[in-house]
């Protein structure tokens, strides 16, 4: 199965379809929040710190004190990181432009979401990044991965193996 999902060009076919999906979902939100202009992400750490008490909390205690110590003193940051983190992980899904780490950032900001308190299509968003992440680069095979990943690497061998020098005679 797991050479099937990383090999396979049908299933690449079917890789980039999920893809573009998760990114049309992940680019219209940020783009939303962005363009909408009264995004803040304040009132949403509160909510999720709310949640986190009473006889049937939604939000773990762990995770409400990472977002009073962290997130909601520096609210402002997480709201420009959510806004143009939704926004740019659209627009690497939809290139295929490192696809896994895009699908990665996103599985990472799904499960904030969850730890949040929310539901929405968190979930299935996270399912659909583990076909895509499991897959490798066959995911970006029909995508711009197909061209940049094998650039990098040519730079990046070329980095690790420098041409051989001869000793200096003394």
């Amino acid at each position: 199965m797991l050479e099937l999902l990383r090999k396979n060009n049908v299933v690449a076919g079917l890789l980039a379809i999920i893809r573009i999906y998760l990114g049309y979902t992940w680019i219209t939100g940020g783009w939303g929040k962005i363009t909408g202009g009264g995004f803040d992400a304040t009132g949403f750490l509160h909510g999720a710190v709310a949640k986190s008490t009473g006889e049937h909390p939604a939000v773990q205690g762990w995770w409400a004190v990472f977002l009073e110590n962290v997130a909601i003193p520096n609210a402002s940051l997480f709201t420009f990181l959510v806004m143009w983190g939704e926004l740019l992980i659209g627009i690497a899904l939809i290139l295929g432009l490192f696809t896994n780490f895009a699908v990665l950032m996103g599985m990472v900001m799904n499960f904030s979401f969850i730890f949040s308190g929310t539901v929405s299509t968190n979930g299935q968003m996270i399912l659909l990044g583990i076909f895509v992440l499991v897959a490798g680069a066959n995911a970006g095979k029909f995508g711009l991965d197909r061209y940049a990943i094998p650039f990098l690497k040519s730079k990046l061998v070329k980095k690790e193996r420098p041409e051989a020098k001869t000793p200096i005679e003394v």
